[in-house]
């Protein structure tokens, strides 16, 4: 046969689609028509079976009868009609289906917490944190549904892509009924918890070895954090999650950032702003940008917190006015002077440059007191205070990174860091309190908005809370304050 002869199988062929519309009140149906040249009805089949492809449309759908692509036209049942939101909702599997939850942990200003189990597939029987976002109300009214807050999709964003044995591992998102889900590994303890039980009712130091190890896993889940060029922004004790097994967990990465990118002012697209106690003082004269010495000042913050067992700089916040203006924090900014003494220009050269330079001349000029205060509150170790004055470093240029902080001299001293923080201690610290009266999740709770139509989902919120739970009611008020 010539190469003329040997025609390809759709050469000569083309498609249309014609519409054939019904009467009035009834849906159009589409039928797709194969072959442009005619066939007489007298023609015959191919002499090839026609493949299983070819017998499936065969039970379902009429034929042509000639030609190499028999014309086929197409039902409802094979283009599906219904709305693709409805069928989207009919093959999702719910919350409900997938976990079995125990009980609600917290809450915070956009949602809550529920602790529990899976019960499909690989997941079951492993412990999760459900965080639920909450539906925006407004005068007892439901407010319309407007979408995913800026927040949750950065923090789901940076979730999925993120994988170190340090930071909270995201296992799942779910939406349902306009409801946003995520679901995280389970953390037994966090860091405030803890603080809390060693300091109520009597001050309990907090094991050397336990300490020392929490500090060094926090900046090794920190250091892949700031190599990947992603700043956490929040870092305080509620959101350092501890496994029952001794890991910590680095979680609530709703006001994180990347930093490669043109920064973001502190204020800019949050209307609820980290902690003032773990702020660093560039931030409180007035800086308009990031850099990761910031996770690094809370570092230091959260060592001294975890040596005293209370806070470092537990300052007064000045709120913001009603023209939305930012607040200089004069009591916050008093409480780093008076251990840390005044900064000057000689030890910070850019200091004068920030927005807020001026106010410093309001303060009395204050010596630096944090050795003192290092040693009256139980420090012995020189490489600690070190380290410690080395995260607290007025110079943002100046201050230690992460990846520096974990070649520390203190941590290569005896006890060295452990995989297990609890390894050794003789404390046994309680499992996190959880509610089964308030599990609205299931519909059974006081705001059953999940389970009602068209409710959405709070797109005013700007910020995650911790999975942090009380032990009793002192801590549950701490706790609350704190995630203000």
């Amino acid at each position: 046969m010539s190469s003329s002869q040997r025609a390809k199988p759709y050469q000569s062929q083309t498609s249309s689609v014609q519409a054939v519309a019904g009467s009035q009140g009834q849906s159009a149906t589409a039928v797709a028509v194969g072959q442009s040249h005619s066939h007489s009805a007298a023609s015959q089949p191919p002499s090839q079976p026609p493949s299983s492809r070819h017998q499936y449309h065969q039970q379902n759908y009429p034929y042509g009868t000639g030609g190499s692509k028999p014309t086929r036209v197409a039902s409802n049942d094979f283009f599906t009609i219904g709305p693709y939101r409805k069928r989207k909702d009919q093959s999702r599997v719910s919350v409900v289906d997938r976990y079995e939850i125990l009980g609600y942990i917290a809450a915070g200003t956009y949602g809550k917490v529920y602790k529990a189990r899976g019960k499909l597939g690989s997941s079951t029987d492993n412990l999760y944190a459900i965080k639920k976002f909450k539906t925006e109300t407004k005068d007892n009214e439901v407010a319309h549904y407007t979408g995913i807050s800026q927040s949750a999709v950065r923090e789901m964003s940076l979730c999925k892509e993120l994988n170190h044995k340090n930071i909270s591992k995201l296992s799942g998102i779910i939406l349902e009924r306009k409801c946003i889900y995520m679901v995280f590994e389970f953390a037994e303890h966090d860091l405030l918890q803890i603080i809390h039980y060693h300091s109520h009712p009597e001050p309990k130091p907090i094991p050397q070895l336990t300490l020392k190890s929490a500090v060094y896993q926090i900046l090794q889940g920190l250091s892949f954090l700031h190599q990947n060029w992603i700043l956490h922004r929040d870092l305080k004790p509620a959101n350092i999650m501890v496994t029952s097994d001794g890991v910590i967990k680095i979680g609530d990465l709703g006001l994180a950032r990347k930093f490669n990118n043109p920064l973001q002012g502190l204020y800019a697209g949050d209307k609820v702003v980290v902690t003032i106690w773990y702020r660093a003082p560039e931030l409180l004269l007035g800086a308009r940008h990031y850099t990761p010495a910031i996770d690094m000042w809370a570092v230091g913050c959260i060592l001294a917190e975890l040596l005293s067992l209370r806070p470092l700089f537990k300052g007064e916040e000045t709120k913001m006015d009603n023209k939305k203006q930012v607040p200089f924090q004069e009591n916050q900014l008093l409480k780093i002077l008076e251990i840390l003494g005044t900064p000057t220009l000689e030890k910070w050269p850019s200091l004068n440059s920030y927005p807020e330079y001026p106010q410093l001349s309001r303060f009395t000029l204050f010596p630096s007191n944090l050795k003192a205060w290092y040693h009256t509150n139980g420090g012995t170790n020189k490489n600690c205070l070190k380290l410690l004055s080395q995260l607290l470093e007025y110079d943002p240029s100046k201050r230690i990174n992460a990846l520096d902080s974990l070649k520390h001299p203190w941590f290569y001293e005896n006890p060295k860091p452990v995989a297990n923080i609890f390894e050794g201690s003789k404390f046994s610290y309680p499992q996190r309190k959880i509610q089964k009266e308030d599990i609205d999740i299931l519909g059974t709770g006081k705001g059953i908005y999940s389970h009602r139509p068209n409710y959405g989902v709070n797109n005013a919120t700007k910020r995650g809370y911790p999975l942090a739970a009380s032990n009793d009611d002192s801590f549950a008020d701490m706790s609350r304050k704190r995630m203000r």
